[in-house]
């Protein structure tokens, strides 16, 4: 059982949820929140945790009380009808119709936030699996989920730059990671040179390795002309056709005293490259920030490195361990994909 609060965030919006739960009203959602559109409102759960239970934001009461005994139980249902804030025990009337919601939510995740990486060794899902089980799931949870939202299934399907299925890894890690940092430049003299990660939300699924060492850059000096040159490796499931809507920039700010450019990176084998010259040699280091125009939050999101380091934690131990909340079909054949790498 688990005590949730009933409280108004705001005239319209009834919040019911644990203490620290996540919700989609948060200023910044972090990457590891599983959201769910549903009737009458929003469910949210955390990926790391194993409670069933979600935390709710309701913008219609009334449409919400289809389901809402069923995923929380009668008292907080009766509480919900009551519309005054308290604090009451959650107890699914349907444990397992519970459990299915919180599966498909995941499912939604890991179409958005699976790592996939070449050079962290992590392997794509099956794009094709993922959908069909996400459209098994939202048949299964048909009493609490919108029917327009059925279709987001299609829309994950169109929105993705690739759409045959999860491509193996091939060639090792480190051999990827080696090549993502660079070599000595024929054209002048390497002034400096790193590589470091980059933001998922700046960025659609299916584009761009998701290790944290997957971008790497340098600036050459050559004939009084600085060059920055930037590599960032492809996402493992990368087809090589992306639209032109998708492909990613590389934003360059160096103190020079002053410089912002934005670079197009371009695919090239593995790796999306690009560079531009510079009116000057940087003092320091230059910030590196990789991003598709129109892609996530407006304002600069803060650096979420640990959450990134967690998730691939979590989604390595699910692919090599087993554990009691049964993989995803996607995951499974995943699995089988690492244990052949």
């Amino acid at each position: 059982m688990t005590v949730v609060h009933l409280r108004h965030a705001e005239p319209g919006l009834l919040v019911i949820a644990a203490d620290g739960a996540p919700l989609v009203t948060d200023a910044a959602p972090g990457l590891d929140v599983l959201v769910l559109e549903v009737l009458g409102g929003h469910l949210s759960w955390r990926v790391f945790d194993s409670d069933v239970v979600p935390a709710a934001v309701l913008d219609d009461v009334e449409a919400a009380q289809e389901w809402v005994w069923a995923v929380y139980g009668e008292e907080v249902a009766l509480a919900v009808a009551d519309n005054r804030p308290r604090s009451v025990t959650a107890a699914p009337a349907r444990r397992e119709s519970t459990a299915a919601l919180r599966r498909l939510a995941y499912a939604h995740w890991a179409s958005r936030w699976w790592p996939a990486s070449t050079v962290d060794g992590i392997p794509a899902l099956d794009h094709r699996l993922l959908l069909e089980e996400i459209e098994l799931l939202t048949a299964t949870c048909e009493m609490v989920i919108d029917e327009d939202v059925g279709e987001v299934a299609h829309e994950l399907g169109a929105a993705r730059p690739s759409d045959d299925g999860a491509a193996s890894i091939t060639g090792r890690a480190e051999d990827y990671a080696l090549a993502a940092g660079g070599a000595d430049s024929p054209e002048g003299l390497i002034v400096a040179r790193g590589s470091g990660g980059w933001d998922w939300r700046l960025c659609p699924p299916g584009i761009l390795d998701a290790g944290e060492q997957a971008v790497s850059w340098q600036v050459s000096r050559a004939a009084g002309v600085s060059t920055v040159r930037v590599s960032v490796v492809a996402a493992p499931d990368c087809r090589q056709l992306v639209p032109d809507h998708l492909r990613p920039y590389a934003r360059v700010r160096a103190e020079l005293p002053s410089v912002d450019v934005e670079v197009p990176l371009h695919l090239r084998g593995d790796a999306w490259t690009g560079s531009a010259t510079l009116p000057g040699t940087p003092e320091k280091s230059p910030e590196i920030t990789v991003f598709v125009p129109g892609v996530g939050p407006v304002d600069q999101p803060e650096d979420e490195s640990a959450v990134r380091d967690r998730i691939r934690r979590f989604v390595r131990a699910r692919l090599t361990e087993p554990t009691g909340d049964q993989r995803l079909a996607a995951e499974t054949a995943a699995a089988e994909t690492d244990e052949d790498f």
